[in-house]
């Protein structure tokens, strides 16, 4: 479904990630987990094409999208969800919306909308830069299921967020995987992601230093051993 083959890439001259490699399957998980500075967050825009590679080679569905920008990969059928909600603050909730619709299904992803996420449902002509923090990844979470995709790249979806929130957002990402659609996931909450995934890989400075099944990590040393963190509840 996606693959990144041996990824060098960076910003100007410092370089970020170092020959990684990474796959995700057709209807998969994958946790991206590792600690802050590791590169995830450049990885994840390589593979939405945010930033072109210096080397290597990303292939999405058995197709070469190096380089491609992201409306191409978009209409590939990968969706990003970026950190920091990926919204449109001065429009409208509904607007947001419609945006993120395929042109004549507008009103099924307004449904859809009010059905997963009650709490929008009152909020359309609210602008989403009013909206609480939670809301807002709502919001943005819509996009999976009004796109459509075959993999959904997801930056901190959890980041900021309350408890109660966290849970709801974690629920929709199990509802997302139970159509079979594909997961990239970087998660502050290494536990949930590990629930969640089928395959988790560790960065550290740039390089994969693990990757394995996820439940090989529950319960184990490893994030003590790597990178001399403690797995988050």
């Amino acid at each position: 479904m996606l693959e990144l083959e041996n990824i060098t890439a960076g910003y100007g001259d410092t370089v970020v990630l170092r020959d990684v490699s990474i796959s995700v399957p057709d209807g998969k998980v994958v946790a991206l987990l590792g600690p802050n500075g590791a590169g995830k967050t450049t990885l994840l825009r390589v593979a939405s094409g945010l930033i072109k590679s210096m080397s290597g080679r990303v292939e999405l569905n058995g197709e070469d999208v190096t380089g491609r920008r992201p409306y191409y990969m978009s209409r590939r059928g990968l969706c990003n969800l970026p950190e920091g909600r990926g919204i449109f603050p001065s429009l409208t909730v509904r607007d947001n919306l419609i945006l993120q619709s395929p042109k004549g299904k507008e009103s099924a992803t307004i449904e859809r909308a009010a059905e997963s996420f009650p709490a929008l449902a009152t909020r359309m002509k609210q602008t989403a830069g009013s909206l609480s923090g939670g809301e807002q990844q709502m919001l943005a979470l819509v996009r999976t299921f009004a796109s459509d995709p075959k993999i959904v790249v997801v930056d901190e979806a959890s980041l900021g967020l309350a408890p109660i929130i966290v849970d709801r957002i974690f629920e929709t990402l199990a509802q997302i995987v139970a159509t079979g659609v594909s997961v990239l996931l970087v998660e502050q909450y290494v536990t949930r992601a590990l629930a969640l995934a089928d395959t988790a890989c560790l960065l550290n400075r740039g390089q994969v230093v693990f990757t394995g099944p996820a439940n090989e990590l529950e319960g184990d040393e490893i994030f003590e051993r790597y990178f001399g963190i403690e797995i988050s509840a």
